[in-house]
């Protein structure tokens, strides 16, 4: 008698907790990248809006589920950023004006000591940025941060201390939006 209601219970929690995982404001997001050797899971997804315009969907990818923001900003260790482009309004400029933007609030304008490493960043805006647009951002100790644009690496960027910037932005104590930060800790 109470297996039946366990079974149907389990099913309506994972329904519930998959289509939370792969779905963001109408965009798919993978429930794992990998980072060189390590496969990474979706720790939490969520909007970046800025004057009610929904600009895109960031997801981040964990080797464990963590909702600790200064110790994932501070970890030598593998983890992922996701962006997927959900507005035509965004342009390769505005991307790199709000991308320096987050790394000043990010390093508490202290950009200088990564500045080579964000131009190299920033790189990979200039060629045009379109709506459904996917961006990944994935550090590997040792290598550092391998940026690719729909599925074609187009730099990596070496450092911890960039590593560190870069996912501070979303999730440092100045992040680019609160809420989404939230999203992002899977809170």
């Amino acid at each position: 008698m109470h297996r039946p209601v366990l079974v149907v219970a389990f099913c309506l929690l994972m329904a519930v907790s998959s289509a939370y995982a792969l779905e963001v404001a109408g965009i798919t997001m993978p429930e794992t990248l990998s980072a060189g050797d390590a496969s990474l899971a979706l720790n939490g997804a969520g909007v970046r809006s800025k004057f009610g315009i929904k600009l895109y969907v960031c997801g981040l990818y964990l080797p464990e589920k963590s909702q600790d923001a200064p110790a994932i900003v501070a970890a030598d260790s593998p983890m992922a950023a996701r962006l997927h482009i959900t507005s035509g309004l965004i342009t390769g400029e505005k991307m790199e004006e709000a991308v320096r933007d987050g790394f000043d609030l990010s390093t508490g304008g202290n950009t200088a000591p990564i500045a080579a490493e964000i131009d190299q960043m920033l790189s990979i805006f200039r060629d045009n940025v379109s709506e459904n647009d996917t961006y990944d951002l994935i550090y590997t100790p040792g290598s550092g941060v391998e940026a690719f644009k729909n599925n074609t690496s187009k730099c990596v960027i070496e450092g911890l201390a960039f590593k560190q910037a870069l996912f501070g932005m979303w999730l440092g104590e100045k992040p680019v939006q609160k809420k989404l930060k939230e999203q992002m800790l899977g809170l």
